[in-house]
């Protein structure tokens, strides 16, 4: 027979407020320490061909520092592009009119993000503008078929892998010198 002790209880209690304040860390984490609290943020958008398997939430970043996230991603019903909508941090409001976007991804199979390159203009890109300058995202495994299935298109003449025409016969190798 156990007796429910003070201790035990603190125990039990303790281990559950543990619980709840990891899994609020886990929360902030994965929100970014957004609440959908706006006010220190603008928006850009930028039209690419091709997406690739950018997302909503994913990273914007200059050098490599994160400066906002994807807020929307639409497509011009006109144009076909697709338009991506950048919710970028207050504090970074000075972009030169010429910057460049392109949509990267962080290593061999990590996410896909935007990646901002300045260029020098004078002038700034204004909340609601548009970025002018934009890079779609690469299709590795599409860049990886081409260079694979390539190869070999470019040989003609005798060896190029093609048979002979109907009616014809193909030569026999020529070898110079006596055969064993």
């Amino acid at each position: 027979m156990s007796v429910r002790g003070p201790r035990l209880e603190f125990a039990v209690g303790a281990f559950l407020l543990l619980a709840l304040a990891s899994l609020l860390v886990l929360a902030l984490a994965s929100t970014n320490k957004r609440f959908g609290v706006g006010g220190g943020s603008y928006e850009l958008s930028a039209r690419f061909s091709n997406l690739g398997q950018l997302r909503k939430q994913a990273p914007v970043k200059i050098g490599g520092v994160v400066i906002g996230q994807v807020a929307d991603i639409q497509l011009d019903p006109v144009k076909f592009d697709s338009i991506v909508t950048l919710s970028i941090d207050s504090r970074y409001k000075d972009l030169p009119a010429d910057t460049a976007a392109g949509i990267f991804t962080s290593g061999l199979l990590g996410e896909n993000y935007i990646g901002l390159s300045p260029g020098g203009d004078p002038e700034v890109l204004k909340p609601g503008e548009e970025i002018a300058f934009t890079q779609p995202a690469v299709d590795l495994l599409q860049l990886a078929g081409k260079y694979m299935f390539s190869g070999g298109t470019n040989n003609a003449g005798a060896g190029s892998g093609e048979p002979p025409a109907s009616g014809e016969t193909a030569a026999p190798p020529v070898t110079e010198g006596p055969t064993p």
